[in-house]
């Protein structure tokens, strides 16, 4: 029903800039809050940036300055636009949309499958 599908992964020199796009269909996109997180090889899975439903962010410690996270509601699209890349970058960068349950205190989530950015010369 709520799907999540990332775009815009690929191979970029270092020092390059890229945008990866997310976009949530199926139900209120203004209403979730995204996370994008990545998983390099032999990684664990890490937390790059996230924004509320509100539009307030917060980015992981090795992407602060580099990395912005953004939302067009209208477009139930969240994006993620990487500047000055490094080959440590390189990963799987995967999309999360959620919200909270009130009554419970869990929450609802839905994953994309996560596009491919390489960073390399």
């Amino acid at each position: 029903q709520v799907h999540v599908v990332e775009s815009g992964g690929g191979l970029v020199q270092p020092g390059g800039s890229l945008t990866l796009s997310c976009v949530v269909s199926g139900s209120d996109f203004s209403t979730y809050a995204v996370a994008w997180y990545r998983q390099p090889p032999g990684e664990r899975r890490e937390l790059v940036a996230h924004i509320t439903s509100g539009g307030v962010t917060n980015y992981g410690d090795s992407v602060t300055g580099r990395f912005t996270i953004s939302r067009e509601n209208e477009k139930s699209t969240a994006y993620l636009q990487m500047n000055d890349v490094r080959p440590e970058d390189t990963a799987v960068y995967i999309c999360n949309a959620w919200y909270p349950i009130v009554e419970t205190g869990g929450e609802v989530s839905y994953w994309g499958q996560g596009t491919q950015v390489t960073v390399s010369p």
